[in-house]
């Protein structure tokens, strides 16, 4: 199986940046859908970026303009680039990695946390 290493969080004022990486033990590209998501402690986890094994890229609402998802095939890497990052984005973010074929349920990162002071 495929594993997954975050890393990249941490504590940030309102408005500022952060990058976050995830790297697979094996290449993504044509073998994997991934997405980052994310979710703060009692509450239910939100997709906030995927994109496909052949690189399509989708985005809800709330972190359209603002979040980047994109994939580095020689270093089998998802970063997701987070900008004017808002209070309301604080929780733990967790890559995902779904295989295009087969009955997985796929497969999940640690989790890295992020919080944004307001």
């Amino acid at each position: 199986q495929v594993q997954l290493v975050e890393s990249g969080g941490g504590l940030v004022q309102a408005g500022g940046s952060l990058r976050l990486s995830c790297a697979a033990s094996e290449t993504l590209f044509g073998r994997y859908h991934t997405g980052w998501y994310r979710q703060v402690s009692g509450k239910q986890r939100e997709l906030v970026a995927h994109i496909a094994s052949a690189g399509s890229i989708d985005y809800p609402d709330s972190v359209k303009g603002r979040f980047t998802i994109s994939r580095d095939d020689a270093k089998n890497t998802v970063y997701l680039q987070m900008n004017n990052l808002k209070p309301e984005d604080t929780a733990v973010y967790y890559c995902h990695a779904q295989p295009t074929r087969g009955a997985s349920d796929g497969f999940w990162g640690q989790g890295t946390q992020v919080t944004v002071s307001s």
